[in-house]
Protein backbone atom coordinates (compact mmCIF):
# COMPACT_ATOMS: atom_id res chain seq x y z
CA UNK A 1 0.00 0.00 0.00
CA UNK A 2 1.24 3.24 -0.64
CA UNK A 3 1.86 5.67 2.06
CA UNK A 4 0.87 8.75 0.18
CA UNK A 5 -2.65 8.04 -0.20
CA UNK A 6 -3.14 8.53 3.24
CA UNK A 7 -1.91 12.34 2.95
CA UNK A 8 -4.33 14.75 0.79
CA UNK A 9 -2.20 18.08 -0.90
CA UNK A 10 -3.95 20.06 1.85
CA UNK A 11 -2.03 18.12 4.73
CA UNK A 12 1.31 18.37 2.72
CA UNK A 13 0.80 22.20 2.35
CA UNK A 14 0.10 22.82 5.77
CA UNK A 15 2.91 20.92 6.54
CA UNK A 16 4.82 22.86 4.56
CA UNK A 17 3.37 26.54 6.20
CA UNK A 18 4.01 24.63 9.21
CA UNK A 19 7.49 24.42 9.02
CA UNK A 20 8.15 27.37 7.40
CA UNK A 21 6.20 28.65 10.25
CA UNK A 22 8.67 27.46 12.75
CA UNK A 23 11.86 28.50 10.63
CA UNK A 24 10.49 32.43 10.29
CA UNK A 25 9.99 31.79 14.09
CA UNK A 26 13.69 30.62 14.81
CA UNK A 27 15.18 33.23 12.48
CA UNK A 28 13.34 36.01 14.23
CA UNK A 29 14.09 34.70 17.66
CA UNK A 30 17.60 34.37 16.99
CA UNK A 31 17.61 37.87 15.39
CA UNK A 32 15.91 39.42 18.83
CA UNK A 33 18.69 37.55 20.80
CA UNK A 34 21.16 39.09 19.10
CA UNK A 35 20.17 42.20 19.58
CA UNK A 36 19.65 41.56 23.53
CA UNK A 37 22.67 40.25 23.73
CA UNK A 38 24.39 43.21 22.37
CA UNK A 39 22.31 45.70 23.98
CA UNK A 40 23.02 43.86 27.62
CA UNK A 41 27.34 43.84 25.96
CA UNK A 42 27.15 47.60 25.58
CA UNK A 43 25.82 48.47 28.84
CA UNK A 44 28.18 46.04 30.74
CA UNK A 45 31.12 47.72 28.41
CA UNK A 46 30.26 50.98 27.98
CA UNK A 47 28.57 52.00 31.39
CA UNK A 48 25.34 52.58 29.86
CA UNK A 49 25.57 55.81 29.00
Amino acid sequence: MNDQSTCSPDDDRAADRRSANLRLALILASVATVFFVGFVAKIALLGGA
